[in-house]
């Protein structure tokens, strides 16, 4: 099957500029969002506390839910609704300890049958300490960050014959940002730093795939962590899951166009290498990166529209991160190895 005709010539690398210019507004607004929002909004497994999610036999209001919290001393807690709304399912989050627990949760039971004239049906109720939540944020930035950078000594080592420089240089990294974690030093602030002098050292290195690579693998999750947080979405484990997914299917796609831009450029002199061969390349791959677009696409509209409110979000940031890697290797991976080779 394919889509497209094979001898296709659509001009994106002369239009990277303006891909350029579209992903660094989509960055600085994701970024300005975190900013504005003081961070995602994590969910329980990172915020630590406790979520109740509870069921009625007929329709109540969020009012009375309230109410019948604020009775037991609860009333700083979150009501939602949750699921389809003829469910009449509730999520109830708070950041007490002791909501979780049996004898707390038979009185959530009794105050709730007082508010609202139901007796609900409690259905699930997880609970995470602080302490918890804060080193399963930390493990779960520092999972991203390690996964970029052995991406960088798989790709390195397949496209450059540069194992040794490339994994002297990732080792080093992550063992100081490894040590640095054990001081305190703030985990964003020292991954961003670290990602930042990863990118400097590839350039004058020479490591073009890799920076390649990995500028669009960081403009991936970004743009989807920004999407998360101008939509307000709770930023959880199965998040995490998510955007190491992305970063696989993302860097699956660009090795393709990579290894067919390897292959055109073969034994030429980078005086003699111009962006026409890029663009011969990226054409070259289109059928096949559309195709493995649309189907992954087909299966993940079909799993967020019938698979039901816990797997909402994972789906949704799937969904989000095919899109912009599809982009980010056709507007980000590959002008930026061709910046690298002209240098």
């Amino acid at each position: 099957m394919q889509l497209i005709k094979p001898d296709v010539n659509i001009d994106f690398i002369g239009k990277r500029k303006l891909g350029f210019i579209l992903s660094i507004v989509l960055i600085l607004v994701s970024i300005g969002s975190l900013i504005v929002h003081k961070g995602p909004n994590y969910g329980i497994d990172f915020a630590g506390g406790t979520i109740v999610q509870i069921q009625f036999d007929s329709v109540v209001t969020i009012e009375k839910i309230r109410q019948g919290l604020a009775n037991i001393g609860l009333e700083k807690s979150s009501v939602q609704n949750f699921g389809k709304s003829q469910d009449n399912e509730y999520l109830i989050r708070t950041s007490q300890e002791n909501a979780g627990k049996q004898g707390m949760s038979q009185a959530i039971t009794e105050a709730l049958s007082q508010s609202t004239g139901q007796e609900p049906v409690i259905r699930r109720v997880e609970y995470v300490g602080p302490q918890v939540g804060e080193d399963l944020r930390k493990k779960a930035l520092l999972a991203i960050f390690y996964s970029l950078l052995f991406i960088t000594i798989y790709i390195s080592a397949r496209f450059e014959d540069k194992l040794f420089i490339s994994g002297i240089t990732a080792g080093s990294l992550m063992v100081a940002v490894y040590f640095l974690s054990l001081a305190n030093v703030s985990m964003p602030f020292l991954i961003a730093c670290a990602l930042i002098i990863s990118l400097v050292l590839f350039w004058f290195l020479e490591l073009k795939y890799a920076m390649g690579a990995i500028v669009a693998l960081i403009h991936d999750v970004m743009i989807t962590v920004g999407i998360f947080s101008i939509l307000d979405l709770e930023f959880s484990l199965p998040i995490i899951a998510a955007l190491l997914t992305i970063i696989g299917y993302s860097l699956n796609d660009t090795i393709i166009v990579f290894d067919r831009i390897r292959e055109n450029i073969k034994g030429m002199d980078a005086a003699e290498i111009h962006p026409g061969i890029f663009n011969k390349s990226i054409n070259e791959t289109l059928s096949r990166t559309v195709l493995t677009s649309l189907t992954t696409l087909i299966v993940l509209f079909a799993l967020y529209f019938l698979g039901g409110e816990i797997i909402n979000n994972f789906t949704f940031a799937m969904i989000i991160g095919v899109l912009i890697g599809t982009y980010s290797s056709i507007f980000v991976a590959s002008p930026m190895v061709l910046a690298a080779t002209k240098r």
